[in-house]
């Protein structure tokens, strides 16, 4: 079964992400809802300098997010990417692509090709 390797499960509002978000850092998050005590993952993605602001971005779109700090943006995008295969893809998630990478890097996915 696959895993976010995130902490927490948070009211997505602009209050609790102040709460529980409190360094400006990379980072990556898992956005959803809770049904029948599962939180179930509907969209994946990253920041790569501020996550708090990033997850502001959402507010009202889902109801729960849980969130992990990443060492480095290119570690984000990495992890972006495992979470975005993992969790179905375009498939099972709302995300409409592959997460992309900053335009001055050539990061490569850890789990497809599709930047080769």
């Amino acid at each position: 079964m696959a895993s976010l390797g995130m902490k927490g499960l948070f009211n997505l509002t602009s209050r609790e992400i102040d709460s529980q978000v409190t360094k400006t850092s990379p980072g990556n998050y898992a956005l959803g809802r809770v049904s029948e005590n599962k939180f179930y993952v509907y969209y994946v993605g990253r920041s790569d300098t501020d996550l708090n602001g990033r997850l502001k971005d959402w507010v009202d779109e889902y109801d729960k997010f849980r969130f992990s700090y990443a060492a480095s943006p290119k570690a984000a995008f990495k992890k972006e990417c495992q979470n975005y295969h993992d969790f179905g893809e375009t498939d099972k998630l709302d995300n409409k692509q592959h997460p992309q990478r900053p335009d001055d890097s050539n990061w490569k996915c850890p789990v497809c090709d599709i930047f080769n």
